[in-house]
């Protein structure tokens, strides 16, 4: 994936010097092989590095301030192996920037019942050390998860894998710049926001450009590097014979072609990880771009339309979150609903811009009117999207702070589509439609959405819980009476966490 940097995780075990200098380097040799045990794993997205054992407040103020330093460190898992006095965490930890889990377990799985002695109960005291440090975080007010059980337990692993993910997410917004050729799509309200407020709370940039900056960009590529890449298109794809060589439309693939190498050249130039544009503001180009942002996509890219600056952000992250799963992950919009008695599923869509990470099969190179945006009949790709369990997300700004939106979906089967020349992605809608349409618009998502087939709940709680802001899922259990009350009991509590500042 593009621009996705390598990060570690580092492991800090906490302790005291009240059990002496023995028992210390027992501590400290069970912790090395706890590391050695979670990194050799293989369930794991990241790496495990061993960062210290912390038996005084001194030490664990620079362990904290090491890690807060480090740019490959992208998080901190911190267990306590015994008694580890929590006043001694107080300095560090308000000082800790990066992304905590607390890990609370224990060296042995299983105890030694006919040889258990007070020796290996003060070695073995993660018990209440955890009890104790938890008292601390929390009154700390430290976000933090939380992953109880033995180190080795695959469902541990899982949890610590997850949240891995959303900090690994979490990192790559540090930072990040996201490009938004030309402005809002005209009066429409969602897709606006505060990007400043966006920038205090996520990390990340975002810059505007005129559209000709981009044509600009689009000139510098030659013919010959124009057609190249359209022969790739020829390669990789079912290319309808409009389009392909010696086709009547063929000129229209190699605009296409070409909006794709300016932009990528530009997003490079830039260091973008995303982009966004409107078919209201196309100057200089011949089409509004669709086979571009479905390639930049499927390379890591995030995207939106209509100058949504929040949802190639919120793409981006989810993409970084599943990297090295299945990768199917798209910008996505509902946009048309089968309403049929207790069989009701959206159609979702866009007016060309659907990631082929989610294809279910070859994609096909094809070319219709569009309606809108005033230019040329544009280049897309056409497909179905994969079967199965899937998450759709929005990002919204509510003016006080930001809350996330997030939706359980499958992706199911449905009858053929001959006549809408667009990739699309039909579902049903946890715990079901009615409650699903009427929960997300109580919590105001948006119509524009990130579409994943690997993103779970809890990465999507992890990395809220990370950024500091509200989840609102939907799923299996929820219901309209407690999903409204938790928006209004959320609105006090996120006001008050946020601050004068929000």
């Amino acid at each position: 994936m593009i621009g996705l940097k390598p990060l570690k995780i580092w492991f800090i075990c906490g302790s005291q010097h009240l059990y002496g200098p023995e028992a210390l380097a027992q501590v400290e040799e069970n912790a090395r092989k706890v590391v050695a045990g979670l990194d050799g794993s293989g369930k794991l997205v990241l790496p495990v590095e061993y960062a210290g054992l912390a038996k005084t407040s001194d030490e664990v103020a620079d362990l904290c301030r090491r890690a807060s330093a480090d740019p490959e460190c992208g998080g901190v898992i911190l267990w306590m192996h015994t008694f580890s006095p929590a006043k001694m965490w107080i300095r560090g930890l308000s000082q800790l920037t990066k992304p905590v889990l607390h890990l609370h377990t224990q060296f042995f799985a299983e105890l030694p019942w006919d040889s258990i002695d007070m020796d290996y109960m003060n070695l073995h005291q993660a018990a209440h050390g955890d009890r104790e440090a938890g008292f601390m975080q929390t009154r700390l007010r430290l976000g933090r998860k939380v992953v109880v059980g033995h180190w080795s337990d695959e469902e541990v692993q899982a949890r610590i894998d997850s949240w891995m993910r959303a900090a690994r997410a979490w990192d790559d917004w540090q930072g990040a710049r996201f490009c938004r050729f030309g402005d809002n799509m005209r009066d429409v309200a969602v897709t606006e926001g505060d990007k400043v407020g966006a920038e205090m709370a996520f990390g990340f940039a975002v810059d505007g450009w005129g559209v000709g900056d981009l044509v600009a960009r689009m000139s510098e590529f030659s013919e010959g590097e124009v057609a190249a890449l359209a022969a790739e298109y020829d390669e990789l794809y079912e290319v309808v014979p409009a389009l392909g060589p010696g086709g009547e439309r063929r000129a229209s693939l190699l605009d296409a072609a070409r909006q794709e190498l300016g932009i990528r050249a530009f997003l490079e130039a830039g260091g973008y990880k995303g982009f966004t544009h409107t078919f209201q503001d196309l100057h200089g180009l011949n089409q509004l771009p669709g086979l571009a942002p479905q390639r930049l996509m499927g390379m890591g890219y995030g995207f939106a339309g209509e100058g949504d600056w929040k949802t190639p952000a919120l793409l981006r992250a989810m993409k970084v979150m599943g990297e090295g799963l299945s990768g199917a992950c798209s910008f996505m919009e509902d946009y048309t609903y089968d309403l049929v008695p207790g069989a009701e599923r959206v159609l979702g869509a866009h007016m060309l811009e659907i990631c082929p990470t989610i294809a279910s099969g070859k994609p096909r190179l094809e070319i219709h009117p569009l309606g809108i945006g005033g230019k040329a009949d544009p280049v897309r790709m056409v497909f179905n999207a994969v079967k199965g369990p899937a998450v759709n997300a929005s990002l919204v700004d509510l003016g006080n702070r930001f809350r996330l939106v997030a939706n359980a979906v499958t992706a199911i089967d449905h009858p053929d589509l001959p006549k809408l020349p667009v990739a699309r992605a039909v579902w049903s809608c946890a715990p079901d439609f009615k409650t699903a349409a009427r929960a997300w618009i109580l919590a105001g998502g948006a119509h524009h959405t990130a579409y994943s087939y690997d993103v779970t709940r809890e990465m999507l709680d992890d990395f809220a819980t990370i950024a500091g802001i509200e989840l609102a899922y939907i799923g299996a259990g929820t219901t309209i009476d407690r999903f409204r009350q938790d928006l209004r009991m959320n609105e006090v509590y996120w006001h008050i966490a946020g601050g004068f500042r929000a």
